[in-house]
């Protein structure tokens, strides 16, 4: 009889199993089933011969909408096909449809290239739920993807990975990211400035062929971004042009933040204060726009449901390589300000509001500092520098691969910088609370090899002059 019931219970559970596998099956066999009916329908040919890869599309990325209950999808065709349409499906609904529009982008070059750039947004995703999707038009669609939305709530460890300055060459952790990208390891991945080196390079070919090259992990995971000093040409148009970010409309992919669990994360576009060709504005409205997000995200009924604030951007404010770079100096235009009038100062914004994490790239090294605030290292303890630090905490993480290889360091290590590495390599960060963050470097060097890990815990997440205060 125990027999019998055990068969009978192992039935049941494979009869479920199967039953869960058909409906995903369906719904990834009806959107295959759309996908060759409309590649069948080929555009009627007048004149000039039209080639069917000019609408096929290429490039594939998501990001995150103005809420955690949209994705937006984002593409190239070379030409202008018909519609800019994305099918997906998930979570046992009927597949559904959503419309979007196209841009003609033109590139600065001297071919003064085009192509179309497609936005679709999904709305109204259910959380925690798994969607397939392709894109494109009855001109052509792409193969098909898969994402999954992010629960609701603040209560589960978000997990990101996060890098700079990967370019098409020499791009040494693409590999082992797209690898884990598909195991689904992370949630989002951050990229911290410079792309393709550089993306406007050959016409934006070099562009190209970088969006395609992240596309087996930007496809299926939102890949979030901000600006770097190799985007700047043409007024950072190719970055504009091609990324999709939240509030892209009004901000071009610039600066922005999102909430993902119990982080709210903030980009900022640190070139602002760089190449000032482009004008002052920028930098201002980024300014009184980043002072209006923090002053939102720290009132304490706020603070208390979402406590961490991570902000990244590509030019780091401190590092000891030995480049001369603009974060060696000690009056760094991102921490300081605008020279001489100190003008748009970042760091005292980052001790004032408490910020916990400041990411940063540019540097082709990983560097990790002790918790401090304008060059006075500000520990939480001498035995636990890292649980309850009395100033914000950065990183670099800027050596994920590119052209122009490592960026060394200076012999001395200064007394502000605890751990130095020019292995090639990126970062994994996982919120796993409300009170405890822990971050790790992999090496690629030494085949994944994990070579610095850090636990930061903060009990209160207030503004650090509280924290030294109570000292």
């Amino acid at each position: 009889m125990g027999e019998v019931k055990r068969e009978a219970g192992l039935e049941r559970r494979v009869g479920q199993t199967i039953a869960m596998r058909v409906t995903t099956l369906v719904a990834v066999v009806v959107l295959v089933v759309e996908a060759r009916a409309a590649v069948v329908s080929v555009p009627q040919l007048t004149g000039n011969t039209v080639k069917t890869e000019d609408f096929q599309p290429q490039q594939i990325h998501i990001a995150v909408g103005e809420t955690n209950s949209e994705m937006v999808v984002t593409w190239v065709t070379p030409d202008a096909a018909n519609s800019s349409t994305v099918n997906y499906g998930g979570g046992g609904s009927p597949l559904k449809t959503a419309e979007g529009s196209a841009t003609r982008f033109t590139d600065g070059g001297s071919e003064k290239r085009s192509f179309w750039v497609h936005r679709v947004t999904l709305p109204d995703l259910l959380p925690d739920t798994r969607y397939f999707y392709h894109c494109g038009s009855s001109d052509g669609w792409s193969e098909i993807f898969s994402f999954k939305t992010w629960k609701n709530g603040t209560d589960w460890p978000v997990s990101v990975a996060m890098y700079g300055d990967m370019g098409a060459v020499n791009a040494q952790s693409l590999a082992r990211l797209q690898v884990e990208t598909q195991a689904g390891k992370y949630h989002a991945v951050i990229h911290v400035g410079d792309f393709a080196y550089d993306m406007d390079s050959d016409n934006a070919r070099v562009g190209d062929e970088f969006m395609r090259e992240i596309q087996p992990i930007a496809a299926y995971v939102p890949y979030m971004t901000c600006p770097g000093n190799h985007e700047h040409m043409y007024n950072f148009s190719n970055y504009r042009g091609r990324f999709s970010m939240p509030r892209y409309r009004d901000t071009e992919s610039l600066f922005f933040s999102w909430n993902m669990g119990p982080v709210h994360f903030i980009a900022i576009n640190t070139e602002a204060y760089y190449f000032l060709q482009y004008g002052l504005k920028p930098l201002a409205r980024q300014y009184d726009w980043l002072i209006e997000d923090l002053k939102e995200a720290t009132k304490p009924e706020v603070r208390a449901e979402r406590p961490w604030i991570i902000l990244f951007g590509h030019r780091p404010m401190y590092c000891s390589n030995n480049d001369h770079d603009d974060c060696t100096r000690k009056n760094c235009l991102t921490r300081v300000g605008m020279p001489l009038i100190h003008l748009y100062p970042m760091e005292t914004l980052l001790d004032q509001y408490g910020v916990d994490l400041a990411i940063w790239a540019h540097e082709h090294s990983y560097e990790r500092l002790w918790p401090m605030y304008n060059y006075t290292v500000l520990n939480g303890s001498t035995e636990y520098p890292y649980t309850n630090p009395r100033g914000p905490v950065h990183f670099t993480t800027g050596s994920a691969g590119c052209s122009e290889i490592h960026d060394h360091f200076m012999p001395e290590q200064p007394y502000w910088s605890a751990v130095r590495s020019i292995d090639y390599g990126y970062t994994r960060l996982t919120a796993f609370n409300k009170t405890h963050v822990y971050w790790e470097q992999v090496s690629d060097d030494k085949g994944g090899e994990v070579i610095d890990s850090v636990w930061l815990i903060r009990d209160r997440h207030v503004a650090y002059s509280e924290l030294r205060q109570d000292k």
